[in-house]
């Protein structure tokens, strides 16, 4: 299935893995979920309890479920949104960002082409990267050992 590119400022469709309408990702996700998910909002800062997860486990995308990044990739980085250093293999895809006045770089789910967040080359070593993520758009599943 073919929909509209999730990514701003691409007229191209673009076919995912998980595509769904825009009335059946309504119904899957909560209305913040799709907010940012669909419409590349931003969850205020602070406000998920997934920026202060220690646990070790995955996150994984809010809409379908696509693992994303691992707990030894979390950092904090004081910004108030889950903050990581490394996307696991093939997980996250990128496009340039141009609102608000500035060019950004967003992450988005190489599953879904869910709005992940974006990521900044401000980060810690070993990859200098901060990829900042709305905790909305992320599930936390916690490992057994």
């Amino acid at each position: 299935m073919s929909v509209k590119n999730p990514f701003r400022g691409s007229a191209e469709a673009k076919a995912f893995p998980v595509a769904k309408s825009e009335a059946e990702w309504r119904a899957a996700l909560s209305p913040e979920q799709y907010r940012v998910l669909r419409q590349h909002g931003t969850e205020r800062a602070g406000s998920c309890v997934l920026n202060t997860e220690k646990r070790k486990g995955t996150f994984s995308c809010a809409g379908c479920g696509n693992p994303l990044f691992k707990n030894t990739t979390k950092f904090e980085s004081g910004t108030g949104w889950p903050s990581f250093n490394d996307p696991l293999e093939g997980a996250v895809e990128t496009s340039i960002d141009k609102s608000l006045m500035m060019t950004r770089t967003e992450v988005h789910c190489t599953r879904c082409g869910g709005h992940l967040g974006h990521v900044f080359e401000d980060g810690p070593a070993p990859t200098g990267l901060r990829y900042c993520m709305n905790g909305v758009a992320m599930t936390f599943t916690p490992s057994e050992d």
